[in-house]
């Protein structure tokens, strides 16, 4: 049985765990910090530091800093016991043990060289996904791209300002600028989704939705305040959100700003989100 936490435990997860979970990567790392683009604005200069040593954030660019619970709750736009519940989930992805020192795949990346997907792990990982290739062909390239002078590759949907949000069988990272991806169709109709597989997932149950709809993807959780203006443009805006806590504020908050937005989520209730869903299906 998964044990409910407390203030005082959470207030041990580590700080740069939560924001993995929330999309969010370093670009620059040191033995006693890390810097972070800030998850509250847009900007293109790291402002944003976390202490190893103490688990503290602070954001200099706003002048705030707090413990993990205060981000989560700042990021999601949550209460104090929603904050709770989310870092209660997926326990054991946070670690009640001081935060250790980043990997080499948590550092800054440079692109290197961007082509159609292809590679046989990447196929393979996209398959273990029930991710069809033709459909990540459609949405997605492979990223070669270097950390400390060594090569990776990874399956790749660029953002609107020219960063990667980057995954492969083991582990999920990103490029900077992160922003959102934003794919126009000239429809009056906008879909919205949490990242990369769940707009492959979706492609998947329903192509033809997706052919006579604009996406906007917005790759983390935390540019959900940063996309009311997008809704403006459109006549009806689907949600397909997490089924999390993180999911059920940001579908409040743009079902209260803009009356056409319609929560989609019903469409997978049981699940987590549309790759859970989309498995379950297949393997029926």
């Amino acid at each position: 049985m998964k044990r409910k936490i407390n203030c005082e435990t959470a207030r041990g997860f580590s700080v740069l765990k939560a924001l993995e979970k929330l999309g969010h990567f370093p670009q620059r790392t040191t033995e006693k910090e890390a810097w972070f683009l800030s998850p509250f604005r847009s900007e293109t200069q790291a402002s944003f530091k976390v202490s190893k040593r103490k688990n503290r954030w602070y954001d200099y660019g706003a002048g705030i800093g707090g413990n993990v619970i205060d981000l989560v709750c700042r990021i999601s736009g949550c209460s104090v016991k929603e904050a709770l519940r989310f870092l209660n989930e997926g326990n054991p992805l946070f670690s009640f043990q001081q935060p250790p020192v980043f990997r080499e795949r948590e550092t800054a990346i440079r692109i290197i060289k961007v082509q159609p997907l292809q590679h046989p792990a990447l196929l393979q990982y996209q398959k273990s996904r029930h991710i069809d290739p033709m459909v990540a062909r459609m949405y997605c390239k492979e990223v070669w791209y270097t950390v400390k002078g060594k090569s990776y590759f990874a399956v790749g949907l660029e953002n609107d300002r020219g960063g990667w949000e980057l995954r492969n069988k083991f582990f999920k990272n990103s490029s900077s600028p992160k922003y959102c991806t934003h794919l126009k169709h000239s429809s009056r109709q906008l879909i919205i989704l949490e990242g990369m597989f769940d707009l492959l997932s979706l492609a998947m149950l329903d192509i033809e939705l997706m052919g006579t709809s604009d996406i906007l993807v917005i790759n983390s959780i935390a540019f959900i305040k940063n996309i009311a203006d997008y809704l403006c443009d459109y006549d009806r805006t689907l949600l397909y959100l997490d089924n999390d806590v993180a999911g059920d504020n940001a579908v409040r908050y743009l079902t209260n700003i803009n009356p056409h937005v319609i929560d989609r989520r019903t469409d997978y209730k049981s699940y987590k989100d549309l790759n859970e869903y989309l498995c379950h299906v297949k393997q029926r």
